[in-house]
């Protein structure tokens, strides 16, 4: 895995076409597509939070291959769990899947080989999951999905402690890791002045997403939010892009 150094031309959408067409002829032909959302995320945090996440870790994630661009993130996703809070926009996974099968099928159109899916909100991870065996069938293009939730709330967690947070958060979201995520992408983002405590006690997520958050927590925060840190955001993004620039390693080179 070669790692580059921040370039813009890593994003899909800084490109031109001839840009584009010049990255596939020289050989980046993996695209990351992260699938976010637009709903609440507290007092504290913007609606975009599961977006800004996308769009740094793809960026992130690319940069640690050093032979793939960074495609937008889709937007929004399956927030109806979400929907008792102001401002959250929502669609049916129908329509998320949807949406996945025309990214993939457009980029696969275009020549890139692989194509990996990277949710970034708790609700997409079974659309993901369901739809992505689909199109790898009809598409030529390998179809990777990175949709283990456990798995990046652990990683959410490693990179609370090796940020020096001893935190744990049985669910993620709005509290601790997500605000010092926020923190270390655009810390002028974070309403410091409105952090609040929310839900702190054990929780499945399938509650969460059969009963919605409002039944859980009136402040639409799950945890702490008190503890973020830049710093520990920074350990967050980067260990979760780096365990996903060697999954898609792995994946790309089993075939």
């Amino acid at each position: 895995m070669t790692e580059t150094t921040n370039d813009s031309t890593v994003e899909l959408t800084n490109c031109t076409w001839t840009d584009v067409e010049t990255a596939l002829d020289d050989g980046r032909r993996t695209a990351i597509v992260a699938v976010g959302s637009v709903e609440q995320h507290g007092p504290h945090l913007p609606l975009i939070m599961d977006t800004l996440a996308g769009d740094e870790l793809a960026r992130r994630i690319a940069e640690k291959l050093g032979d793939a661009l960074a495609a937008p993130t889709i937007r929004p996703g399956c927030s109806g769990h979400h929907m008792e809070f102001p401002g959250t926009i929502t669609i049916p996974a129908t329509t998320l899947m949807d949406l996945i099968r025309a990214y993939c099928e457009s980029l696969d159109e275009h020549g890139f080989e692989h194509i990996a899916l990277v949710p970034t909100h708790g609700g997409n991870f079974a659309p993901v999951n369901t739809v992505a065996p689909e199109v790898a069938r009809e598409v030529d293009a390998n179809v990777i999905e990175l949709a283990d939730l456990s798995n990046l709330m652990e990683l959410q967690n490693e990179g609370l402690r090796a940020g020096g947070v001893e935190y744990q958060e049985d669910v993620i979201h709005a509290g601790a890791a997500e605000t010092a995520m926020v923190l270390a992408v655009d810390e002028g983002l974070v309403r410091t002045d409105e952090l609040e405590v929310g839900h702190e006690d054990e929780i499945s997520v399938s509650r969460l997403l059969s009963e919605g958050f409002k039944t859980i927590t009136e402040n639409g925060v799950l945890g702490d939010p008190r503890e973020g840190t830049a710093e520990a955001g920074e350990e967050i993004l980067d260990a979760i892009a780096t365990a996903y620039a060697e999954w898609i390693e792995a994946e790309r080179d089993a075939i």
